[in-house]
């Protein structure tokens, strides 16, 4: 996988540096000398709407990237870091989208904010080129003496419903360490919300079990592998998960247009914040329909404001991949 280079990351620490002073605020002992809040700082969107879910209204959760911006072209501002500095708990997925982490935690004191990466808290499997899939460009090889790089990983673990209910209930265990006084509310909600989950899980299992096929096509980035291995689903896709590009060659295009033909799938997705073109291409050349599949990456201003969860998005997904498979 091409690395992003965040071109704005070293200005930007030396600019937090500055704005946040010789001290940064934090920690458990804070909490109980202050009695304030504690304050969650997250990434994206899927793990936002976990600590919001656990917190309630005993914490501040704050999420950098924007409604409606694409997360892999995310890049920090002063702000930005300064709130991580800032935190008692730093969440973030830990993958190629949010790779400027690591120089970001370099200037973090570790004793004073709690880091919590999405991608410690489940098994993760190496991200994979399928049959048809626009392959990505190579980087340039490791020199004599060199490391060479170590295996990409699927970021997208959130995806399967199993998976988010494992982290909802480490991200609830960790803030309880941080803000004992308020354990039983974080444990309370964090049971609710895995019941939630739970229980997609289940619906899930019986679109699936009910199917008439068990493959599904996306014409688009495929950040759905934990989700189709959780599932026993076959797929098909133009990109993969955490693809830059966007624009497919003529091959990709012909390839999926005549898998959707050859097994007559009556639905070609695409996700959220697409510009949709090729899903709509296909569809039209074959007669299936384009939807959408939220890989619940980010959501819409419009969504955000309107209280879009993640149970809500993947509700949405239930009823479009029985749409899929029948």
């Amino acid at each position: 996988m091409k690395k992003k280079i965040v071109t704005i990351l070293a200005a930007a620490l030396a600019m937090a540096v500055v704005l946040s002073g010789c001290a940064l605020t934090g920690g458990d002992a804070d909490k109980k000398a202050t009695n304030e809040k504690l304050s969650i700082v997250c990434t994206n969107f899927p793990e936002y709407d976990f600590a919001r879910q656990i917190a309630g209204d005993k914490a501040d959760v704050t999420m950098l990237l924007k409604p409606g911006a694409e997360s892999h072209t995310y890049e920090p501002s002063p702000e930005d870091i300064k709130k991580i500095q800032d935190c008692d708990m730093f969440v973030y997925v830990g993958g190629d989208s949010d790779e400027w982490v690591e120089d970001v935690l370099d200037s973090v004191d570790k004793s004073k904010v709690t880091v919590f990466r999405l991608m410690d808290q489940v098994k993760t499997v190496e991200e994979v080129t399928v049959e048809g899939m626009e392959p990505e460009d190579e980087e340039e090889p490791a020199e004599s003496g060199e490391e060479e790089d170590e295996p990409e990983m699927d970021e997208h673990v959130w995806a399967s419903p199993k998976n988010a209910a494992t982290i909802v209930k480490n991200m609830a265990k960790t803030m309880e360490k941080l803000d004992g006084k308020n354990k039983q509310t974080y444990e309370k909600n964090a049971d609710a919300y895995v019941e939630k989950i739970n229980k997609l899980d289940g619906e899930f299992r019986e679109v699936v079990k009910n199917g008439k096929r068990k493959e599904i096509i996306v014409a688009d980035r495929f950040p759905f592998r934990y989700f189709c291995e959780e599932y026993g689903l076959k797929y098909y896709a133009a990109f993969p998960g955490c693809s830059t590009d966007t624009q497919p060659s003529a091959k990709t295009v012909a390839f999926l247009t005549d898998k959707v033909k050859e097994d007559k799938i009556p639905v070609v997705f695409h996700i959220e914040l697409s510009n949709e073109e090729m899903s709509k291409l296909i569809a039209e050349a074959t007669g299936a329909k384009s939807r959408l599949l939220n890989a619940v990456h980010n959501v819409s201003d419009e969504d955000f404001r309107n209280g879009a969860t993640y149970v809500s998005l993947m509700e949405h997904n239930v009823e479009v991949l029985k749409e899929a498979l029948n």
